[in-house]
């Protein structure tokens, strides 16, 4: 299976538009992250640390996930998808733990 790479002086609009939202999503869900993991430290909270895990596998990890993968190998589409919506609600049933499972 080849892929078709996508130069950045190529690129359409809109596939620019999708990357840096992307990015941008990754981005402020970690200064959110970095921002719940420092409520953690400073007043010892255990369901903040939940809150900080959570915000970065729902939304630093796919990013991560589909940038790496899409780099390194030559995984099919569908695969990738996969582990990135794993990661998202693995990110989501952390979150809910933070707020209902942990006091």
């Amino acid at each position: 299976m080849s892929r078709n790479v996508v130069r950045i002086d190529e690129a359409t609009m809109f596939e620019l538009l999708t990357v840096a939202s992307l990015f941008l999503v990754a981005l402020l869900g970690t200064v959110i992250a970095y921002q719940a993991y420092r409520g953690y430290r400073r007043n010892d909270a255990q369901s903040m640390l939940y809150l900080s895990i959570g915000l970065l596998l729902l939304t630093l990890c796919p990013f991560v996930v589909n940038i790496s993968v899409n780099t390194l190998t030559d995984t099919a589409q569908i695969v990738i998808v996969f582990f990135e919506n794993v990661s998202r609600l693995l990110g989501l049933v952390s979150i809910m733990y933070s707020l209902y499972g942990h006091h």
